[in-house]
C-alpha cells in the first residue's frame, strides 16, 4: 500500500500507484469506492477526488491501449457500456505485466509457444499465444530487426506422428493446485484395459513430459513405513489425458512423500518413470554402418562405444534403461540392427518383429 493517499502524488505517480494497487483477477474486482480507501481520505474533498480517480482510471486505461496494445483494465460493466444503476468495478487481467521486454524475453516467448503446442491443453497455451502477441505489439519493429528476432523466420516445429492427446484444462489445474498446495488429490482414471474410469486417491509428486505425452506420477494412499522400498511399491504413473476427473482433497500430503529417495530426480535413477522394467542393461548391438552415423551424433548412453566390425556394419555397446521406449526404438531399427546381449532383450525384440511380420503375412 502507499504510505501516502494516493491522491496526493502528481498524475503520473498515482496512475503507477494505481496499477500496483488494482487486484488481478475478476474474482477480487474492486469498485470505486472500495479504491477510495487508499486514494483520497480528505471527507471535505471526496467528490472531487472519487470524479479524479475515475479520471485516472480512464487515463490508465488509455495508456495500456495506446502503449501496450492491450485491454489490461478491465471495468466490468465493460468500458463504454452505460453503468447507470450499477457499480462498476474494476481488475488488471491476470496475464499482463509491464516487465521489460527486449529480444531474449521476446525469443524465449517464441520457444515457449512452438515447443508447447503438443504438450498443454488449449487455454494453457492460448495463454501463452496471447502473451506472445502483447510483447511483439509493444516493440515489433525493434524485435524484427534484432539477431535473435531475425531468426523467427527460419524456425518451425514439426508435429509428432502421433499427434498429442487432448488434456482437460480443469483436471490440469486441480494437478497443479494439488503439487503446489500439498494436497491429496481423488482422480477418475480410465485405464486402457477396463470399460469403465475407476475412482481413486492419490498423492501426487509431479508430472512427467515423454514426447507428447504428460503423466502423473505419485503415491497409492498408504501409511508410513520403515522400509522405503515397501513404499515405493506404492508408486504410480497416470496417463493425464486417461484422468477424466481431478478434485483436490484438503488434506496433506504425509510427510514420508517428501523424502529424498521420492524426489523426482531419486524416482528418475530408479527407474520409476518410464513403463518396462526400467533396470539398467549393457546393450550390445550390431548396427548396419550408415545407421550407425546418427548413434556418433545422439549416443545412446555416456559411455557408449562404438567398433567396426567390417564394411557392413558396427557393434554398439552402452549402458541404457530397459524400458519400453528403448524397445520401441529397437523395433524401429528393424533391419538396421540387431540385439546381441542382452538375450533376453533379444527375445523380446525378436517376438514383436515375428508378431508384426504374422499380422503382415496374414493380411
Amino acid at each position: 500500500m502507499p504510505a501516502h493517499p494516493i491522491a496526493s502524488y502528481t498524475k503520473s505517480a498515482r496512475l503507477f500507484v494505481l496499477y500496483q494497487c488494482l487486484p488481478r483477477s475478476e474474482a477480487d474486482a474492486v469498485s470505486l469506492t472500495e479504491l477510495m480507501q487508499n486514494y483520497g481520505d480528505d471527507p471535505d474533498n471526496y467528490t472531487n477526488e472519487r470524479k479524479n480517480l475515475e479520471n485516472d482510471l480512464i487515463g490508465l486505461n488509455q495508456i495500456f491501449n495506446d502503449i501496450f496494445y492491450s485491454n489490461a483494465l478491465i471495468r466490468v460493466p465493460a468500458w463504454g457500456q452505460n453503468i447507470s444503476g450499477k457499480t462498476a468495478r474494476f481488475y488488471i487481467e491476470t496475464s499482463f505485466s509491464i516487465d521489460i521486454i527486449n529480444e531474449q524475453t521476446v525469443f524465449f516467448w517464441e520457444m515457449l509457444d512452438k515447443y508447447t503446442a503438443n504438450y498443454l491443453p488449449v487455454s494453457f497455451k492460448q495463454g501463452i499465444t496471447d502473451k506472445l502477441t502483447q510483447i511483439r505489439r509493444q516493440d515489433k519493429e525493434n524485435f524484427h530487426q534484432s539477431p535473435l528476432g531475425q531468426w523467427q523466420d527460419h524456425l518451425i516445429t514439426l508435429p509428432s506422428i502421433v499427434q498429442a492427446p487432448q488434456l482437460d484444462s480443469d483436471v490440469f489445474g486441480s494437478i497443479h493446485q494439488a503439487l503446489l498446495q500439498n494436497r491429496q488429490l481423488q482422480i477418475r482414471y480410465q485405464n486402457k484395459w477396463e470399460g469403465q474410469p475407476t475412482q481413486r486417491v492419490v498423492y501426487p509428486k509431479g508430472l512427467i513430459f515423454i514426447d507428447n505425452m504428460i503423466y502423473l506420477t505419485g503415491f497409492n494412499p498408504v501409511d508410513d513405513h520403515m522400509d522405503d522400498n515397501k513404499l515405493l511399491e506404492e508408486h504410480r504413473n497416470f496417463a493425464v489425458n486417461r484422468i477424466t476427473e481431478a478434485v483436490v482433497i484438503d488434506e496433506p500430503i504425509p510427510d514420508w512423500v517428501g523424502r529424498d529417495i521420492f524426489t523426482l530426480d531419486s524416482l528418475q535413477n530408479l527407474g520409476k518413470l518410464e513403463c518396462g522394467k526400467n533396470i539398467e542393461i549393457n546393450l550390445v548391438l550390431k548396427v548396419q554402418k550408415y545407421a550407425c552415423q546418427h548413434l556418433y551424433e545422439r549416443p545412446l548412453s555416456i559411455d557408449q562405444k562404438i567398433t567396426i566390425i567390417d564394411d557392413n556394419w558396427n557393434q554398439v555397446s552402452a549402458t541404457v534403461a530397459n524400458t519400453t521406449r528403448l524397445q520401441d526404438w529397437l523395433v524401429s531399427m528393424s533391419q538396421l540392427s540387431v540385439v546381441i546381449e542382452p538375450l533376453e532383450l533379444k527375445a523380446v525384440i525378436l517376438e514383436r518383429l515375428e508378431s508384426g511380420m504374422q499380422l503382415y503375412n496374414n493380411d
